[in-house]
């Protein structure tokens, strides 16, 4: 029962304390959520939720199950072991004097990320990517000095076909909601 990284995605309802009551099943599990990301999707009044956590695939699912039964909650499933496409983005401010600006641009393009700042001591670097491009970029740009990081965490879905969320609505729980 070895701890991995799990990522698991959740359609939920967009409604204030939906997030503290998801995370709150996470603290009272002891688990850490390295990465949490929200935004609205493809549905009106629902939002996708991204949370990528390390533990015991078996523990895991235990949360899954528990996450599932919070009201709010339309459906969640671990698409972990499944063919997915995973995305980070970052904004990187680093130190950037005349003689070093060129040098920097040169990684940046390298990486395929943007500049989207520049000011006299330094520049804003915007990145895309998996975890590891972004890392890599990261180390890379330490030598010059970072002065701040922001990152989104991973966001994530099934490759190909509709993923375990789709299926152009709510689930019968949601509807009963709904009605009642």
């Amino acid at each position: 029962m070895a701890a991995t990284k799990h990522t698991l995605v959740a359609l939920v309802e967009d409604k204030p304390g939906v997030l503290n009551r998801m995370a709150s099943l996470f603290r009272r599990r002891g688990f850490n959520i390295e990465s949490i990301a929200v935004g609205h999707s493809e549905l009106p009044h629902l939002s996708r939720m991204t949370i990528v956590v390390d533990g015991a695939t078996t523990m895991v699912e235990q949360v899954r199950k528990q996450l599932d039964k919070v009201v709010d909650v339309v459906k969640v499933s671990d698409i972990s072991g499944d063919d997915m496409i995973a995305r980070e983005l970052a904004l990187i401010k680093v130190y950037a004097t005349s003689a070093t600006r060129s040098e920097i641009i040169e990684i940046v393009d390298i990486f395929r990320a943007n500049i989207v700042d520049v000011s006299p001591d330094s520049l804003t670097i915007e990145v895309t990517g998996d975890e590891d491009k972004v890392n890599s970029l990261l180390n890379l740009l330490r030598g010059f000095g970072i002065k701040e990081i922001t990152r989104t965490g991973r966001v994530a879905m099934s490759r190909g076909t509709p993923g375990p969320l789709a299926g152009g609505g709510r689930t019968s729980r949601a509807k009963e909601r709904k009605s009642s």
